[in-house]
């Protein structure tokens, strides 16, 4: 089985370029006689206005499955895809997705629960903490890990993680109940990510390569990939985890390059992120590098074109492709909702330009469960042929 400590991340790596959803502590949805969710009513509820009022972006009930999440139907879809000035789009049926519930749901829950560890699934509202938590197509149980806590130290305008200057400390213990929790779950493919920490003098570096090596002491075959920070472009800490024994090393460029200083944090930049990635590669050839990027902010296709051109001229392995939304009305709004025919025209460019692997879809987020099957196989067949 597969665990993908996902991760949603957070300023400048992955996290949070995924589609949010929040789960707890909200009710399940109210099902309308049409199969509907009263989300997807014209006029807006007494719930839906409070909404509104709190700030609050989509909720679980707006990603639940209604009639239209059938394929067959999207084409009955007449919602605008792309903002006009003032307004706030309504999601597309595309973007619908299960209840998540499950025995594997409840058991990951409990695991992390009992042994203080945060994911990103929650964290960051991803809709996919269903699927990936209760298992699937792969029957595997995926879940993301957040190492170094919940609080991040940038505050990047996608991005729903909780930010302070000064975060708590880190966990000592952490490493250690990460790969406990890991071996619990009898998972064999992994992926870390983490807030930023630019409080910490190597940005918490050291704390990834413990993990990584108590994870690899535990079970050797276990296949580890880390969703990193850009340590604020400091080399020498991405050099310590890309030799850490790890497999895939991710970190994610969010946005095309004429968006970065709109959407990021003002710490974070692409040539900043290219360089981490390239080290990586660079001091240890053998890693696959992939990052990821959010669609839907207002970028054009030649932006989008040039920026893929730049991450293969980077050497960068693996590239997602996903949709972007809005966590809260504090963050960017969604410009555009791509549609699924749109994702499968960049994945094939993708594909065509020499990625080892592309997923691009409205619900691909930087770490995605079949993603990780496929690099899972990838790494296999290479140590074997190398053998």
């Amino acid at each position: 089985m597969a665990l993908v400590v996902q991760s949603g991340v957070i300023a400048g790596r992955f996290s949070c370029t995924r589609l949010w959803l929040q789960s707890r502590g909200k009710e399940l949805p109210q099902i309308c006689s049409s199969g509907l969710t009263t989300a997807a009513k014209s006029s807006p509820t007494l719930k839906e206005r409070r909404k509104e009022l709190r700030g609050d972006g989509p909720d679980l009930q707006d990603f639940i499955s209604g009639d239209l999440s059938e394929k067959s139907r999207w084409e009955e879809y007449r919602g605008n895809l792309k903002r006009e000035k003032g307004e706030r789009l309504r999601l597309p049926p595309w973007l619908k997705t299960e209840i998540p519930i499950g025995k594997n749901y409840n058991k990951l829950k409990n695991t992390l629960r009992e042994l203080n560890l945060h994911t990103v699934c929650e964290e960051a509202r991803c809709p996919n903490i269903g699927e990936c938590w209760g298992g699937g197509e792969y029957a595997t149980a995926t879940a993301t890990i957040m190492l170094m806590g919940d609080t991040c130290t940038r505050g990047c305008r996608f991005c729903s993680v909780k930010t302070a200057r000064k975060p708590p400390p880190l966990d000592p213990n952490e490493p250690y109940n990460t790969a406990k929790a890991i071996a619990a779950w009898g998972l064999d493919y992994v992926v870390l990510t983490s807030v930023d920490r630019d409080d910490i003098a190597d940005g918490g570096a050291e704390h990834f390569a413990k993990t990584v090596s108590n994870l690899k002491e535990r079970n050797s075959n276990i296949l580890v990939e880390c969703l990193t920070p850009d340590f604020r472009g400091d080399l020498a800490a991405v050099e310590k985890i890309a030799l850490s024994g790890l497999d895939v090393y991710a970190h994610n460029v969010e946005t095309v390059r004429q968006l970065q200083r709109h959407v990021r944090d003002p710490r974070a930049n692409i040539d900043q992120s290219l360089s981490v990635l390239r080290h990586a590669k660079a001091v240890n050839p053998s890693v696959l590098t992939k990052t990821s990027i959010m669609l839907g902010l207002g970028e054009t296709d030649e932006q989008i074109h040039a920026t893929l051109k730049e991450l293969r001229d980077s050497g960068v392995d693996c590239l997602t492709l996903g949709q972007y939304m809005q966590p809260t009305k504090r963050h960017l709004k969604v410009e555009e909702y791509v549609t699924p025919e749109k994702f499968a025209y960049w994945e094939k460019v993708g594909n065509e330009m020499g990625f080892v692997y592309t997923a691009s879809g409205p619900l691909v987020r930087s770490s995605y469960k079949a993603g990780e099957f496929f690099l899972k196989n990838l790494i296999e067949k290479r140590r074997t042929a190398s053998e």
